[in-house]
């Protein structure tokens, strides 16, 4: 098994576990595994999501969906949770569907792969950089950055968004779907923007608009940060476009609607009812009751309106209403380039999902090789999607391995 990540352990520990008399080992390049696992969330691990319907659960895929659907049937995340509950890691579901540990703590779940691994004899052995493998009629052989060769009649390779992980599947005869960047924030070279740094809205929908590309909508909590545009909406924006926003270079038009609930001609009314109720008070004060925004914030759409700071709602123009109500409905933010969401770094592309097949995750043109995890052509949306692909795929890769004939 090549790679120490969620796919490699959890590859390693079905298919130790299926076949204890198998010689399991677990090659890991870092000097500790689980590196992706340890961060996740903040540090908390966002372990799967709470989504058990399998056709549901493949909506969250902008790649692989379709391939995943069959593999979901074996192993989901109710599979998931009862997995880590027999090893005595209880999983609780928040708001958002996001399931964690109770502890609240990503060593919780490090600590568990990496016991349940040695419990099923598994050999990990970290520093393992792997600089080539070679297949042969004894099965293959994996060259060692340190020196000496292993050799084994099957092989995981699970390397996530590894460069050198994608080079092997190469040279093992796989096609690789170019790996761009996945899950980012957007940057927006607004200073005013910039300055509400810190504020979240619960719920706003967010449009991209690309040159020649079909708008794409995705509605959640957005944060703005000293970049730009961050949350939940632009996380699951970034993902579905993320191949037409590599293409244009990160430049396109964010347009958001600050109040996705209402509709548009009810903000309008809410605004002409506040201009005939409260006549005598400044705009920018604050918000009207039914228009649920931080003050920061909408005191600046009112800037950009162009309110002034003192003029009062009696003396607001048709063209100003006009204005204010396209500001919180259609706000429009040039986009110049990405962030990163935390340290979490996901990737588009990967190994052609054509050439694996998904009951077994062997490959198609290297008999004996099983691919898992990030290094297929996968990706999920924020919110315990990938680690749940990384949790299948290994699973089922490693139950494959230990019935290998």
């Amino acid at each position: 098994m090549i790679g120490g990540g969620a796919a490699g352990f959890f590859g390693a520990i079905a298919a130790a576990e299926a076949c204890p008399r198998a010689r399991v080992t677990l090659l890991e390049a870092a000097r500790e595994p689980l590196g992706k696992v340890r961060i996740s969330g903040g540090g908390r691990c966002n372990v799967t999501h709470a989504c058990f319907d399998p056709a549901a659960l493949v909506q969250h895929y902008p790649r692989g969906g379709k391939a995943l659907r069959g593999a979901f049937t074996r192993f989901q995340p109710r599979d998931t949770v009862a997995w880590f509950r027999r090893r005595g890691v209880a999983l609780k579901t928040e708001a958002d569907g996001r399931m964690f540990p109770t502890t609240d703590d990503s060593a919780t779940i490090v600590d568990c792969l990496v016991r349940t691994a040695e419990a099923a004899g598994v050999q990990v052995k970290t520093g393992a950089a792997v600089t080539a493998v070679v297949r042969d009629d004894r099965g293959f052989g994996v060259q060692l950055r340190t020196g000496g060769m292993l050799r084994g009649d099957r092989l995981l390779l699970a390397t996530g968004n590894s460069p050198q992980g994608h080079r092997i599947a190469q040279k093992l005869g796989h096609t690789l779907e170019p790996p761009v960047p996945s899950l980012f924030t957007f940057n927006v070279p607004e200073p005013a923007l910039r300055e509400l740094a810190g504020v979240s809205i619960e719920s706003a929908q967010v449009t991209v608009k690309i040159a020649d590309q079909k708008p794409l909508t995705q509605t959640g909590p957005l944060l703005v940060t000293h970049w730009g545009l961050s949350g939940p909406a632009v996380l699951k924006l970034s993902a579905w476009g993320a191949r037409a926003l590599h293409d244009c270079g990160y430049r396109a038009i964010a347009q958001v609607n600050w109040l996705p609930a209402q509709s548009p001609e009810q903000v309008r009314q809410i605004l002409q009812q506040a201009k005939t109720d409260w006549g005598k008070r400044v705009v920018r004060a604050a918000a009207p009751p039914t228009i649920p925004l931080p003050r920061r914030l909408w005191n600046y759409l009112g800037d950009r309106a162009q309110i002034s700071p003192d003029q009062r709602w009696a003396d607001l123009s048709k063209t100003q209403l006009n204005r204010l109500l396209q500001e919180l409905t259609q706000s429009q933010h040039a986009v110049s380039g990405k962030g990163v969401f935390k340290d979490e770094f996901v990737t588009c592309g990967g190994v052609s999902l054509k050439q694996v097949d998904f009951k077994t995750m062997e490959s198609r043109v290297c008999p004996g090789l099983y691919l898992a995890g990030e290094i297929l052509d996968i990706d999920g949306v924020t919110g315990g999607f990938n680690f749940q692909s990384a949790w299948t795929t290994g699973w089922l890769a490693g139950r494959a391995i230990a019935t290998f004939r």
